[in-house]
């Protein structure tokens, strides 16, 4: 299925969530329901970030698609309604109160930072547990109970590749370049603090709109700074761009980043020769680590016809954590119930152990992968 098509198809399921959510009937937190389980995935399925939600989706689907086969939980079925926040907090805020409409147990999203935190306070009002691919540190200062991260914080990210770039490879001329959304933000003010701790200061440190595509004005001034490394804190498109136009603008440096430089949609805007080369930093860097990340692709290059990559593999870790968590407490799904399940849990996932504490952050550590002709090589 082409890229085209496959949006189209989720558009329309989309449209026949928003359309029938209202109409669920019972609690799905109720002991003595026997109904199917009722998750809500809100990410952005359409528009610049859409590769984000469509592996969001794709990988905690497959979670729940074994389940099903299996039984479900207890022998209640997950259904799984998707719907489109097409990157838009305000979209966000609506979806996540038609998710309490739902009597959704649990959403899962957004892939997008910046919607999470506005999604936040009305689930957590609702008591509605949340899971998201969000990695902006602000996500865990907003006090809530109910917001866990099914990978890590940038804070995680920027201290193992500032440790990596400074203290390893001795490169200390660093020029800096990220967006002011939450994601961005995060980025930016993990990886200068890092640096600070290390004594080292950027050569220019540029701040950019989220949703900019021309940026020759901003990397001329940083190709003036002659550095050896150009950070790039901005999700996947927006990052391919900004290597894309640097080469293009005479810039020699090593790119350096997080997880979005790791993913097809980077090697694809930026082009296969511009990212050769690219340190960056991720919990899941290869399909081949060891038996169950080869398992765990095989099974979604079976169900997607398409690789595996870390954004799938972290919703697919992050949704058979609250599923073994259901499954501790499934005769009471309600909020509370359920958080208190997740904290429970100690999970062996693809990215590495998980166990969360009160702040919803539950995994620790990342690791360091350069682009090697086309693909990532551990270090």
């Amino acid at each position: 299925m082409n890229r085209f098509t496959r949006v189209a198809a989720l558009a329309c399921a989309s449209l026949l969530t928003v359309a029938c959510g209202g109409q669920l009937s019972g609690n799905n937190n109720s002991t003595s329901n026997t109904s199917p389980i009722t998750i809500e995935l809100i990410s952005p399925l359409s528009g610049l970030n859409t590769d984000l939600g469509h592996w969001q989706y794709d990988g905690m689907k497959l979670a729940v698609d074994q389940t099903n086969a299996k039984g479900g939980v207890n022998g209640r079925k997950i259904n799984v309604n998707q719907l489109d926040d097409q990157g838009q907090p305000t979209v966000g805020t609506d979806l996540a109160r038609r998710a309490q409409a739902d009597h959704a147990v649990m959403v899962y999203g957004s892939a997008l930072s910046t919607v999470t935190l506005a999604m936040i306070p009305i689930l957590t009002a609702a008591q509605i547990p949340e899971i998201t691919s969000g990695q902006s540190p602000a996500i865990l200062k907003q006090g809530s109970s109910y917001i866990f991260l099914d990978a890590t914080t940038s804070a995680v990210f920027d201290k193992t590749l500032a440790d990596y770039v400074v203290q390893k490879k001795n490169l200390t001329s660093i020029a800096m370049i990220s967006n002011n959304g939450a994601y961005g933000k995060g980025e930016h003010d993990s990886f200068l603090a890092e640096l600070a701790a290390l004594n080292v200061k950027p050569t220019i440190d540029k701040i950019v709109p989220p949703d900019q595509k021309d940026f020759t004005s901003v990397l001329t001034e940083i190709r003036g700074t002659n550095p050896k490394v150009l950070f790039i804190g901005a999700e996947e498109v927006e990052s391919g761009l900004i290597a894309k136009q640097a080469r293009s603008l005479g810039i020699t440096a090593t790119f350096a980043g997080g997880a979005p430089l790791g993913t097809p949609t980077y090697f694809q805007t930026a082009g296969t020769d511009v990212v050769e080369g690219t340190i960056m930093t991720s919990p899941y860097l290869s399909n081949d680590t060891n038996a169950k990340t080869k398992a765990f692709a095989a099974a979604y290059k079976k169900a997607y016809s398409a690789d595996a990559e870390f954004h799938g593999a972290k919703a697919y870790d992050g949704m058979n954590i609250f599923i073994t968590a259901m499954k501790k407490t499934s005769n009471d799904l309600s909020g509370p119930k359920l958080i208190a399940a997740v904290r429970s849990v100690t999970y062996e996932g693809l990215l590495g152990q998980f166990k969360y504490d009160d702040t919803g952050l539950g995994l620790h550590a990342t690791q360091i992968g350069i682009i090697k002709n086309a693909a990532i090589s551990p270090v």
